[in-house]
């Protein structure tokens, strides 16, 4: 039980808990917001009332596209907000902070304990055996 808890505890799966449920109510007001708001004004433009009950029929088969085009829209502006309010700022952060990578030096194999060391060391970092520095190419 004691594993369970300190699973449940750790920070990364509170945080996504939080995560989900902002999520799932950020997704319900913009959805709220398409739905009551939106599409309302896309039907008032095409001049057909509701926009939701918007449908075409085939051969008997009625097609019921208004919903689809509310959720549609909805994905899209859910995408945009978390691209733009989550991704390109958490990258950005993540940029910031990231190390500059080195610049690839030569190394050799130390003769002693066969470690990596540069090659214009005169001491292995590892064993501190002493070694002649090889000659570095111009």
């Amino acid at each position: 039980m004691s594993g369970f808890r300190k699973f449940l505890l750790r920070g990364n799966v509170v945080d996504l808990a939080v995560a989900v449920v902002i999520g799932a109510a950020f997704s319900g007001l913009v959805q709220s917001f398409v739905k009551d708001f939106l599409t309302p004004l896309i039907g008032l433009i095409g001049g057909k009332g509701l926009f939701a009950n918007r449908s075409f029929t085939v051969r008997h088969s009625v097609f019921s596209y208004g919903d689809f085009v509310n959720a549609v829209i909805t994905f899209v502006i859910v995408a945009a907000v978390v691209y733009y309010l989550v991704v390109l700022p958490f990258s950005a952060l993540l940029a910031r902070f990231q190390k500059a990578p080195e610049p690839d030096t030569p190394t050799r194999t130390c003769p002693e304990c066969l470690s990596a060391i540069p090659a214009a060391a005169r001491r292995c970092a590892f064993c501190t055996a002493v070694s002649e520095p090889q000659a570095t190419e111009s």
